[in-house]
C-alpha cells in the first residue's frame, strides 16, 4: 500500500477521523494538470439518480446457512440449502452487482458507471481509480473459521496476477476493514514478543516444529531491541512451523490434544488454547492449527471495527459483519483451508510486525451516524441508526456511496430516486456523487443503514 492507501506500514497510521458529512457539502473537484484533485475548484455536477442494486451473494464453506445467515436474510435466500457466506455490493468482476429492474434485464454496476464516470463518480474518483469504484462493500455471515491469509501490497499484487492470473485474478492491493454486526472473533497480526515467549515456554509442540535454534533467539530476545533482530527471528520461526510436513504437523498435533486432555482436570484452559482445539475439531491435521499461537486472538463487540493492511496476516473465526475494502479478491492461504496454499509467498511477504491492532469505536458525525475511518483513500463506512420518527440528511459529496438497509423501514429521498423511496432491510442503493440523501424512520422500530463511501480525506 504506497502512500496512505498502499504501504503496508499504513496499518500503522492513526485513526483519521475523517469529515463530518455535513462539512462535505460545499466541496467540488477539479483535476488541473500539475495536482491529483483541488476540492476547491470544481463544483458538484448535477446528480444522475439513484440506483437499486442486487448484490451477489457467495456460497463459500464456511458460510452460515439458512436464517442463521445475515447474508441469507439480507438478499432474501434464507430457503436455499446451501452456505451463504458473503454479500458483495461493488463493481469487481469476480460477483459483480446489478442493476434492479423488473424487466429481468441484467446491466451491472460496472456497465453501468462506464457510461458516464465523472458524473457517477465525480472527477476526482474518477482520475484515481480510472472510472471505476475504489471500494467493494460486503457483509459477511461465518460460521467456521476462515483461512490463515493476508493481502498483497500494489507491487506484489501485480507480479502475483501476472504469474498466475487464475489464482491471483486482479492487480489491485487488498486493505479492508470489519466492523462488527454481531460478537464477532478474528486472529490478526503476530502476538508481541513476550506472549510468544509464553507460547515458546509452555508449547512444548511448537517448541518442536520451531527448532532449537530459533526458539533460543527468541527467548533471548528484547521487547525493544530495534524490532530487525526480532523480526528476523519471527520470521524464521514461523516460516519453519509453516513449511513443516504434514505428518510432523499431525504428530505434533496428536501430541497437544494427548497433553491437554490429560491437564484438564487440574487447570483451566487458556482462551488460546480453548480456541487451538476449537480450530483442530474443524481443520483436524492443518497447520494452521499451531500457527494460531502465534497471532492476535481479536473479539469485537457490535459497532467495534478491525482494518487490516496488506501484508498482514489474519483470519476471520466466527461472527457477522460489514465489511470493505479496495476492489481486489486477492488472497494469499497457508492454513486452515482445503484451497490452494501458497507458503512460500505468504511467509515471505509479512511485515511480521508484532502488536495488537487497533480497534476502531467510530466517531459520531452528526446524530445518529457513526463514521469508521481507515488510514486508506479508497473507503470509509457510516451506520445510521435512526429511532422511529427521526430523520438525517446526508450532503451531497463529491464522490459515490452505496447504501445497505440492515434493520427497519423507512424512506429515502434524493434527486433522481426511481420510485417512491421505500427503504426496507436488504435494499441496495447506489448514490452518485453530488447527491443529497434524506433518510426517515417510518417503522415501528430503528432503522439501521450501512453506508459505504470514499474516504473524506481524499477530498480534503
Amino acid at each position: 500500500m504506497a502512500s496512505s492507501s498502499t504501504a503496508s506500514s499504513s496499518a500503522q497510521l492513526g485513526l483519521g477521523l475523517g469529515l463530518g458529512l455535513g462539512a462535505m457539502g460545499g466541496l467540488g473537484l477539479l483535476l488541473p494538470a500539475d495536482r491529483e484533485h483541488d476540492p476547491e475548484l470544481e463544483p458538484c455536477s448535477p446528480p444522475k439518480g439513484v440506483l437499486r442494486l442486487r448484490g451477489a451473494v457467495q456460497h463459500y464453506e464456511w458460510g452460515s446457512r439458512g436464517d442463521a445467515s445475515l447474508v441469507a436474510r439480507l438478499a432474501g435466500k434464507t430457503e436455499e440449502g446451501r452456505p451463504c457466506a458473503e454479500l458483495w455490493m461493488g463493481t469487481h468482476p469476480a460477483a459483480p452487482s446489478s442493476l434492479a429492474s423488473d424487466d429481468g434485464g441484467a446491466v451491472s454496476l460496472r456497465e453501468w458507471l462506464a457510461r458516464n464516470p465523472a458524473a457517477l463518480l465525480g472527477r476526482a474518483v474518477t482520475a484515481r481509480w480510472d472510472g471505476d469504484l475504489p471500494f467493494l462493500f460486503k457483509v459477511l455471515s461465518v460460521a467456521k473459521p476462515l483461512s490463515i491469509q493476508a493481502h498483497p501490497d500494489r507491487e506484489l499484487a501485480r507480479a502475483l496476477h501476472a504469474l498466475r492470473p487464475t489464482t491471483y485474478r486482479d492487480a489491485n492491493h487488498k486493505p479492508e476493514m470489519a466492523v462488527a454486526v454481531t460478537e464477532f472473533r478474528a486472529l490478526c497480526g503476530f502476538v508481541s514478543v513476550q506472549e510468544l515467549k509464553d507460547v515458546l515456554r509452555t508449547v512444548p509442540e511448537v517448541q518442536m516444529l520451531v527448532g532449537k535454534e530459533d526458539v533460543v533467539k527468541l527467548m533471548t530476545a528484547k521487547e525493544h531491541d530495534g524490532g530487525i533482530g526480532v523480526r528476523s527471528y519471527l520470521q524464521s520461526a514461523f516460516t519453519k512451523l509453516m513449511a513443516t510436513s504434514k505428518e510432523a504437523v499431525a504428530a505434533a498435533i496428536s501430541k497437544l490434544k494427548s497433553r491437554l486432555n490429560g491437564e484438564i482436570k487440574i487447570r483451566t484452559f487458556t482462551e488460546k488454547e480453548q480456541l487451538v482445539l476449537s480450530l483442530e475439531q474443524q481443520y483436524p491435521g492443518d497447520v494452521g492449527v499451531l500457527s494460531a499461537f502465534f497471532f492476535n486472538y481479536v473479539k469485537l463487540s457490535p459497532g467495534e471495527a478491525l482494518y487490516i493492511g496488506a501484508n498482514e496476516p489474519h483470519a476471520y473465526l466466527s461472527g457477522e459483519c460489514v465489511e470493505c475494502m479496495a476492489t481486489s479478491d486477492n488472497v494469499i492461504r497457508a492454513g486452515l483451508t482445503p484451497k490452494y496454499k501458497d507458503v512460500q509467498t505468504l511467509c515471505s511477504m509479512l511485515t511480521y510486525k508484532q502488536m495488537f491492532p487497533e480497534i476502531l469505536q467510530g466517531v459520531l458525525v452528526q446524530p445518529y451516524v457513526i463514521r469508521y475511518t481507515p488510514p486508506f483513500d479508497e473507503f470509509e463506512v457510516d451506520c445510521y441508526s435512526l429511532p422511529q420518527g427521526e430523520s438525517v440528511t446526508m450532503l451531497p459529496v463529491p464522490g459515490p456511496s452505496i447504501f445497505l438497509v440492515m434493520t427497519g423501514e423507512g424512506e429515502i429521498q434524493a434527486d433522481g430516486m426511481p420510485d417512491e423511496g421505500v427503504a426496507k432491510e436488504g435494499d441496495v442503493l447506489f448514490v452518485p456523487a453530488c447527491t443529497e440523501v434524506k433518510l426517515h424512520a417510518s417503522g415501528s422500530g430503528c432503522l439501521q443503514l450501512y453506508r459505504a463511501g470514499v474516504n473524506s480525506r481524499f477530498f480534503c
